[in-house]
């Protein structure tokens, strides 16, 4: 009967031992705070056809690269001042899984996988900041 209190009581003892990090206020994603936006280009490690230049203004639409600016939900899966995985699902396109790998601030790999028109997709770029948003940009993740 005393190991069901004990084990409560171990579960707070562990939240309050110093250096165990908690998530950061809901939204938060410190690596991304880092990453400047601008004009980027996505070079493809799986297909030279999938290498692009995109105008990012909120460098989190790069979590979703594949749906592009479709309105998704994003949960936070791992977070850290160099790293950061998200879930994000868009009701009626598909949903996605998306690490971002902050290397500087100019230099980013992306690995995203899930299913965008009922079909399945995995891309990995290296992403670099190439200047300011060309004004006449075809291309722009919001």
């Amino acid at each position: 009967m005393t190991h069901w209190i004990a084990l409560p009581i171990a579960l707070l003892a562990l939240l309050a031992v110093p250096g165990h990090t908690q998530n950061p206020q809901p939204g938060a994603m410190p690596a991304l705070a880092t990453v400047e936006p601008g004009q980027w280009f996505l070079k493809s490690r799986t297909s030279a056809s999938g290498n692009r230049s995109v105008c990012v203004q909120d460098v989190r639409a790069l979590l979703q690269v594949v749906h592009g600016t479709a309105a998704c939900n994003r949960f936070v899966i791992a977070n850290s001042a160099r790293e950061t995985t998200v879930h994000y699902t868009c009701p009626g396109s598909g949903h996605g899984r998306t690490t971002i790998k902050v290397e500087t601030a100019r230099l980013i790999q992306i690995e995203s996988q899930g299913i965008v028109k009922q079909e399945p997709f995995a891309v990995e770029f290296e992403a670099r900041r190439t200047g300011e948003c060309k004004v006449a940009a075809r291309a722009a993740l919001r």
